[in-house]
């Protein structure tokens, strides 16, 4: 894994630099995942997931998402981006 300072390591893909940021988020907010969901117009479960990295959302999500936090979906986007700690580029094939 690749490292951030001296020793906070990088998230190593985007999916996991979402999950933290989107939880981080949510619980600066105050609300569970539930109310997240409902406000979003997503169920719970796929809050969950999205939190845990096994999802990788679409545009129209991370900005529903956005607006049930009241913050900026380029909120989001730029906390991703410092969470990876370099910019990301797709891995090539071999």
């Amino acid at each position: 894994m690749q490292r951030l300072g001296r020793d906070r390591p990088a998230i190593a893909t985007p999916e996991l630099a979402f999950a933290k940021a989107l939880r981080e988020f949510r619980k600066k907010n105050s609300i569970s995942q539930e109310e997240l969901g409902f406000e979003s117009g997503y169920h719970r479960t796929y809050i969950s997931m999205l939190e845990r990295g096994k999802m990788n959302p679409s545009l129209r999500t991370v900005l529903s998402l956005a607006t049930a936090l009241n913050i900026p979906a380029a909120e989001i986007v730029a906390r991703v981006e410092r969470l990876l700690g370099v910019p990301w580029q797709r891995p090539r094939n071999p």
